[in-house]
């Protein structure tokens, strides 16, 4: 046994000398450690030898050395295989110039820091609030009743935990309230959830800008005259807006605040309905209800609010006919909009 080992060993090393790549490595490992290779066969003598302990120790040597010699050789060929690579490959001139491609802003993000900076010049303060909230702050405190439609499962996602995803963001009204207390002037914007149906005007994930204005002797012309600023700056012209009577309970008289659709300029198109207008925000007077859960007093204290859709107003501003571009993910179409290179739509309408 001793002596066909060390044949075997002679010639493998010859063998292993000779082999002049991968192939002839997996066929030199095939030969002395495959299924019908030395080694097997070696192994099926072992019943024939004399001290049987001895033999099995000289076999399993003998593959120990052929199998890290196939190793240590393959090793070998693959970093000269890598050195011929880094050798051959195309030398970097690091005086050529570089093509630089240069990210941008979602245009959500554009349109907020907008009408952030114009609610700054007009004296409110930004603040944030959490995505996932309790039913408390998102319907209780804002005197929206248990048996009411939004409180469904169907429109809004409830968590395993109790807590949902905010519908809107007048979830937030009662911490800042409570936080500043009154007089008060700010904006929350922030990523709402619902549970509906996608098209080219509603999404199921979408920013709103919730604005409040609490003091004395606040009206409805001081709503509108806010509102219309806002848009006025945004859009640079004067911009349409209409109210129409709307139903919500945390404020007291309710509105809809609805925009001229700057897509088609009130013309009618899909992103409209074709009504030529296309919905804003929801807004009105804050409700005493509400404002005494946040511990201002009514009697003393009035206000409006607002739900802004930045989404839509993003639509507006940008000439974006499909609301699900925003949340495509398109680089192809996200990439083109940045802080001052876009073209508002009455401008390419006279272009």
């Amino acid at each position: 046994m001793q002596n066909k080992i060390a044949q075997l060993r002679a010639a493998f090393a010859d063998s292993l000398g000779s082999a002049s790549g991968a192939a002839a490595l997996e066929n030199l490992r095939v030969e002395y450690l495959g299924k019908k290779g030395h080694v097997t066969a070696l192994m099926s003598e072992l019943r024939f030898a004399e001290d049987k302990k001895a033999a099995g120790q000289l076999i399993n040597d003998f593959k120990t050395e052929v199998t890290e010699a196939i190793e240590r050789a393959s090793e070998e060929l693959r970093a000269a295989a890598i050195a011929e690579k880094v050798r051959s490959a195309k030398k970097y001139n690091p005086t050529l110039k570089m093509h630089e491609e240069l990210g941008s802003y979602h245009p959500i993000t554009l349109a907020t820091r907008e009408v952030e900076e114009i609610f700054i010049s007009m004296g409110f303060t930004i603040e944030n609030y959490d995505e996932i909230v309790d039913d408390y702050k998102c319907f209780e405190a804002l005197n929206i009743p248990k048996h009411h439609p939004a409180r469904d499962m169907q429109d809004t996602y409830y968590l395993d935990n109790g807590q949902l995803l905010k519908t809107h963001t007048s979830a937030a009204q009662n911490y800042i309230m409570k936080k500043y207390g009154a007089p008060l002037r700010a904006i929350f914007p922030g990523r709402c959830f619902r549970n509906e149906s996608t098209d080219a005007c509603h999404e199921n994930t979408f920013f709103q800008m919730e604005g409040m204005m609490i003091d004395e002797n606040i009206s409805i012309s001081n709503l509108i005259y806010f509102m219309k600023t806002m848009l006025s700056e945004v859009f640079q012209r004067d911009v349409k807006v209409r109210l129409r009577p709307g139903f919500f309970p945390f404020v007291e008289p309710g509105f809809e605040l609805d925009i001229n659709c700057a897509i088609c300029g009130g013309e009618g198109c899909p992103s409209c309905k074709h009504s030529g207008w296309l919905e804003l925000c929801p807004c009105g007077m804050i409700h005493p209800n509400v404002l005494t859960a946040a511990g201002i007093d009514p009697e003393k204290y009035i206000g409006f609010a607002f739900g802004l859709g930045m989404t839509r107003l993003a639509m507006m501003t940008y000439g974006v006919k499909d609301i699900r571009v925003f949340n495509s993910g398109s680089l192809k179409s996200l990439s083109q909009f940045t802080e001052k290179s876009f073209t508002r739509p009455e401008e390419s309408k006279e272009a």
